[in-house]
């Protein structure tokens, strides 16, 4: 399997000629991502995790796409999309594991992490792909499934609103993945960067964790 993140939490994953994509929002190279989709995965309905106005005339353009997300998201693409995009979206059930284009899906449910009080708080889905790979999404729950696995790769929030960086390191801690990459990392510039990846790479291999950058467009082989 090989991952490339076209940044921010956008992530394509790519297996037997296969290709599913996570989270294509306003801060990611959508058109890149998407080009010869398979499946696209949505964790929540914030515009950096998936941007309608971009996305939606890919998707149309696609006719053998197919879409998995939270019903409030899958409502409102289905609301946007021609009859023949509608009935490809569907939303997963948290428990009910599913397959789509040759990849094995759990979804983990589910709210966001909370930026304030006064902010809803959104639906969140966490997928664990193939037993290998988890994309949280926008929250810092591990999922029992995730914890007791030995997990190859963990996606890990690594910048936001919603957290702090003892937070980030505690996440990876709990989870001990082999490797563990940043996602969510848009909004931080090259001094904040590298004094939490200072930190993350530091405890994470006191753990057993390989702490590594991924820069957009710069594929790994899992």
């Amino acid at each position: 399997m090989k991952l490339t993140k076209f940044g921010h939490s956008c992530v394509r994953l790519e297996k037997d000629l296969k290709v599913l994509v996570l989270d294509p929002g306003s801060e990611s190279d959508v058109d890149s991502a998407l080009s010869g989709a398979n499946a696209v995965i949505i964790t929540h309905e914030h515009v950096d995790h998936f941007d309608a106005a971009r996305v939606m005339p890919l998707l149309e353009a696609n006719s053998g796409v197919t879409i998995y997300a939270p019903k409030t998201v899958a409502d409102a693409i289905r609301d946007q999309a021609s009859a023949s995009l509608a009935q490809r979206v569907k939303v997963p059930a948290v428990g009910e594991p599913f397959d789509v284009a040759g990849f094995g899906i759990d979804a983990f449910g589910g709210q966001h992490a909370v930026i304030h009080p006064l902010i809803p708080v959104v639906a969140n889905l966490g997928y664990l792909i193939d037993g290998k790979v988890f994309h949280p999404g926008d929250s810092f729950t591990v999922p029992e499934a995730v914890a007791t696995s030995q997990l190859e790769v963990l996606l890990v929030p690594f910048q936001a609103p919603w957290s702090k960086t003892a937070e980030v390191l505690d996440f990876v801690i709990s989870v001990r993945p082999a490797r563990a990459f940043p996602i969510h990392d848009a909004m931080v510039n090259d001094r904040g960067r590298a004094v939490i990846e200072k930190h993350l790479a530091s405890i994470s291999a006191r753990f057993g964790t390989s702490y590594q950058n991924l820069e957009s467009g710069v594929g790994v082989e899992l």
